[in-house]
């Protein structure tokens, strides 16, 4: 069983009717999340739920035992900088944006990293995070520039989304439910491309970083990813969208140590300076309570 099911995939394991389950999520009776769309439904989230028998979801976190000090979710190269730099006792665990909700909804992480685009509102990470229902605070980590990482000098004239479905270009991806991998693929419908048109890597990346270094090594030729993982590796970069990457804190942890450790680093000469120097970020907004919860 997936550990996030679709509607079709919930409803067979609670046994009921899909019209039931669309019911149970309009009254905020269910754990579930909407990314592009689609409703999920995290399978830990629906088994605590069924043990607890809660009627409330953001229940099901309140009385679980203290997050341990880890930072899940997306990957950024300037926050992984100001954890290592700050301090802070932080640990990272960047395995994509939707895969830290998860974590975090299930209590194995004190902060998400996220930035996950909502093609229906054109939010960023309010959406998801409301839908999950999570218990918590978001704050504004950093504006990014998010397009198409190639190599030097873009031998192959890359310019626009459309271009990877050119004959020859290989692509590599990030993986399912990273929030760059979510962007692609609403870039991708928006310009009318298929996914499956592009000749794509068997093996995604798992970070900014990994797929800079995937295209610095001519493994393939253009990938979706932050201005800074092109700067790294000295790669040619084709602007194509402004992002907000957030991060999401339960509002017990906001006052612990290491999270007020990382905040006020991020408020240093010195964060701001190494931004600068990553290329593609903004961080006039860092620290900015962007939502919190009722």
């Amino acid at each position: 069983m997936a550990e996030l099911m679709n509607t079709h995939e919930v409803a067979e394991y609670l046994r009921l009717k899909e019209r039931k389950i669309y019911d149970l999520v309009r009254e905020k009776r269910i754990p579930c999340t909407r990314v592009t769309g689609k409703w999920l439904f995290p399978k830990r989230l629906i088994d605590a739920w069924l043990a607890e028998g809660t009627e409330v979801p953001k229940e099901i976190g309140r009385h679980a035992r203290p997050a341990p000090p880890v930072i899940a979710g997306s990957h950024d190269p300037l926050l992984e900088w100001c954890v290592r730099e700050s301090g802070c006792d932080l640990a990272l665990l960047a395995g994509g944006s939707l895969d830290g909700l998860r974590r975090f909804a299930e209590g194995e992480a004190m902060v998400c990293a996220l930035h996950v685009f909502d093609p229906a509102s054109g939010e960023y990470n309010l959406p998801v995070v409301e839908a999950l229902g999570a218990d918590g605070v978001l704050i504004e980590w950093a504006r990014r520039e998010q397009g198409l990482v190639v190599a030097p000098g873009n031998p192959l004239s890359i310019r626009a989304i459309a271009d990877l479905a050119r004959p020859g270009v290989r692509v590599v991806l990030r993986q399912q439910g990273a929030g760059s991998r979510i962007l692609l693929e609403h870039l991708l419908e928006r310009a009318g491309v298929a996914l499956e048109a592009l000749n794509v890597l068997d093996q995604p990346a798992r970070s900014e970083t990994d797929l800079g270094q995937v295209i610095s090594e001519g493994r393939a030729d253009a990938g979706l990813a932050v201005a800074a993982a092109a700067h790294a590796f000295r790669l040619d970069f084709v602007p194509l969208w402004q992002e907000r990457c957030d991060l999401l804190i339960r509002r017990r942890d906001y006052f612990e140590a290491p999270v007020q450790a990382l905040l006020a680093f991020a408020r240093t000469p010195a964060f701001t300076r190494r931004a600068a120097e990553m290329s593609g970020y903004d961080v006039a907004a860092t620290g900015r309570i962007v939502w919190n919860a009722p």
